[in-house]
């Protein structure tokens, strides 16, 4: 006989408590860009990919500016509010801290988050500087928590594509990586001097805010590199609100260990550009290239076409299909998916790591992924300043 229908409402109370995803709870730094991202991430996280690995509890968020943070708080829905990050790493309730504050609070509170025994996310550039980064590797170094580097573009399904291609040898030889990040957010002489125009603040301008991700990207798909040769620029010295003493674009000439050389560049005053990070790599079988602008697509040429062929040059690879990275969690292919999510897959990269003590690298950027990073950065600074070319070494723990 056939089993009577359900008739009106079943309360999820009961029924949902065999399948409760456990929770753990986020202490945020930083209520604003980054903040904003990572808390919208954290969110789909909830219920994108499911079952996800925990469910996040938004515990605490601090800030500098009490009225700000305060409305963040409740915007985002965070049960509790301090404009002393100190209070957020001590709290029992936060097992994760996730530090989107500006760069001169990266240092200080990520180690002693870490050294609380909480685990930690840190917005790049890890540090100002490749001193404090190494710093901030060290100090985290040890303690037993899960640590990573916030490169988010290495979660952008097709940048993984691309990683998967390079790693099983379609591309063959790599000879040449080059990378590019522009914006044109400041070019009017009348915006004002903002945090990331100030070095004490920052570290560096384009330099360490956009090329840092171009860097990242060459990093993970390449590898590191030897040596550099840098220029730095910066075109309007004076703004309201006093002397901009960071570089407002760069150039380097790059060679790497593996013998591919290439470019790297970031400016903020490309007109048109809004935010375009752009790389093409070339290798002995074929060449990709990605364009942040159009994100969900990798452009792929390999070698081999029949001479004479009408339809030899790049095809336009959508990454949306369900065997593509990530692509399970989302929707039918074709039904794209914004920057904000990829903010999504690092995050539960992160979450994942933590529930199955699996490493954050080499898909996550660690630690001294993010020093590693500085220390290119710097190198570029060294090679303008005495018009020399720069050869990396790299510190280790």
């Amino acid at each position: 006989m056939a089993e009577e229908p359900q008739v009106g409402f079943v309360t999820m109370g009961d029924a949902a408590a065999e399948g409760d995803v456990p929770p753990i709870g986020i202490g945020m730094l930083g209520y604003a860009f980054m903040g904003k991202a990572h808390t919208n991430a954290l969110k789909k996280i909830a219920y994108v990919p499911w079952p996800p690995p925990y469910s996040p509890r938004l515990v605490a968020i601090s800030g500098r500016n009490a009225e700000a943070v305060e409305e963040a708080a409740r915007r985002y829905g965070y049960e509790k509010w301090t404009t002393d990050w100190r209070d957020v790493v001590n709290d029992p309730d936060v097992q994760v801290f996730d530090n989107g504050g500006p760069n001169d609070v990266h240092r200080e509170p990520t180690v002693a988050a870490a050294r609380a025994g909480k685990h930690v996310i840190c917005e790049k550039p890890l540090g100002r500087t490749a001193d404090e980064s190494f710093e901030i590797w060290k100090g985290v170094a040890g303690t037993g928590v899960k640590a990573m580097t916030a490169f988010n573009y290495r979660f952008y399904p097709a940048i993984c594509l691309a990683k998967e291609m390079i790693d099983g040898g379609e591309l063959g030889e790599i000879y040449h990586f080059r990378g590019r990040y522009h914006q044109e957010w400041i070019m009017d002489p009348q915006f004002p001097k903002v945090w990331r125009l100030d070095k004490q603040v920052a570290g560096s301008g384009a330099l360490g805010d956009l090329g840092a991700h171009v860097i990242d990207q060459s990093r993970y798909l390449v590898g590191d590199p030897v040596a550099v040769t840098g220029l730095l620029r910066t075109f309007i010295a004076e703004r309201p609100g006093g002397t901009v003493d960071v570089d407002d674009a760069f150039e380097a000439t790059v060679e790497f260990e593996n013998g591919a050389i290439g470019t790297y560049e970031a400016t903020r005053f490309a007109a048109g550009r809004k935010n375009q990070m752009r790389w093409e790599i070339n290798g002995s079988k074929g060449t990709l290239l990605f364009d942040s602008e159009r994100q969900n697509e990798l452009l792929v040429n390999m070698v081999g076409s029949k001479p004479g062929a009408h339809a030899q040059g790049f095809r336009t690879v959508l990454v949306s299909e369900a065997y593509h990275p990530y692509w399970q969690h989302w929707w039918p292919h074709g039904h794209m998916i914004g920057w904000e999510d990829n903010f999504v897959h690092e995050l539960l990269h992160l979450l994942t790591c933590i529930k199955e003590d699996s490493p954050i690298g080499p898909r996550g950027a660690t630690m001294e992924d993010g020093y590693r990073c500085a220390e290119v950065c710097d190198a570029i600074v060294r090679s303008h300043e005495t018009g020399q070319r720069q050869e990396l070494s790299y510190r280790t723990l």
